[in-house]
This record gives structure tokens, sequence and C-alpha cells, in this order.
């Protein structure tokens, strides 16, 4: 798990003792409406199997999940954010983020994202990274555009999500292209 950190936000693993935080923020009618894709309300047993996947996920080397937290108190819970679908062969990986309330509008998803598409860029050696929104998430579509990710188009029906079907954006950035 790399370091990672600026004066906006650390980035690290997740602990047991943020369960009751990330249980809170999924409950925010935000993130139900864009991140959670099931018709029932999130829970602290979803919340636990969440948690308790991240570490197996990582030793499989399919995923990294971070917890984001204010740098000074590592134990507030802005957030999180994850590069997941891992193909090293391919040199590909998706990244994903969420806010709680108190966190949107400081540039906390902007510095997260950039950390991790730096890191997975020079570390991991991805030569793509894709990112993915529902089309009415329109401030996930400004964080992609304003770190560089460039929009490749809709995946139409692309999700099962919340008893139905979803579109999907789709965006990706390559090296060199991070802003």
């Amino acid at each position: 798990m790399p370091p990672l950190a600026d004066e906006t936000v650390l980035l690290r693993p997740w602990r047991e003792a943020d369960v009751s935080a990330g249980l809170m923020a999924f409950s925010d009618p935000v993130i139900q409406r864009f991140s959670w894709p099931q018709a029932s309300p999130f829970t602290e047993h979803d919340a636990r199997c969440y948690f308790a996947g991240q570490e197996a996920a990582r030793m499989r080397g399919e995923e990294v999940q971070f917890a984001l937290v204010e740098p000074e108190n590592d134990d507030e819970v802005l957030g999180g954010a994850s590069l997941y679908a891992l193909d090293r062969e391919r040199g590909t990986a998706a990244l994903g983020y969420w806010l709680a309330p108190a966190a949107r509008g400081r540039g906390v998803a902007s510095t997260a994202v950039r950390m991790l598409a730096r890191w997975g860029f020079a570390t991991l050696g991805l030569g793509r990274i894709e990112l993915t929104c529902g089309p009415d998430n329109e401030a996930s579509q400004r964080v992609a555009t304003r770190c560089g990710f460039v929009l490749e188009g809709v995946m139409r029906s692309h999700l099962v999500f919340k008893g139905g079907r979803r579109d999907t954006v789709l965006f990706s950035l390559l090296p060199g292209e991070l802003r």
C-alpha cells in the first residue's frame, strides 16, 4: 500500500473502525443515487462484507482500496477511492471514488484521482486507466475532465442498477495525459 498524501487528503488502507463512517456515508442520498447499485439500503453487514473482501482482492492483485482522510486527522473519513479491475498483463485498471457530503467541493476527489493515477502509471506500469459513472453524475464527470480523462462515449444499458439497467459514461486516461 503506497503512502499517498498531500495537504488536502491522505489515502490509507481501510480499518475496522471505519465501518460506521462508511455506513453513514453510504446512507447519503447522493451516494445512494450514484454509487450503491442495489435497490435495498446499504447496511452494516454490507459495510463489513465490503471491508472484508478488500484485503483478499489486494492480495490477488485485483484492486487496491483506500479511505480518503484528513491528513492531520486520519480518523475522519472523507470518502473512498480505488484502482480496481487491475489487469497487470494488459496494463489496465479502473478508478473509482466517492465522497462524504462534508468533503465535496474541496478538491478531495480530484486530488485523490490524480494521486492514484500517477501511482498506477509510475508504480504499476499501467498504460490505461478507465473511469466510469452514470450519465447524470455531472460532478464525477467534472472530476474526470479536470484530471485529464478523455470522454470515450456512453455504454448503453451497461450495468444492472437498482433493479433495472443503467447507461455508463466511459472516460480513459493514458500516461502523459494527467492534469
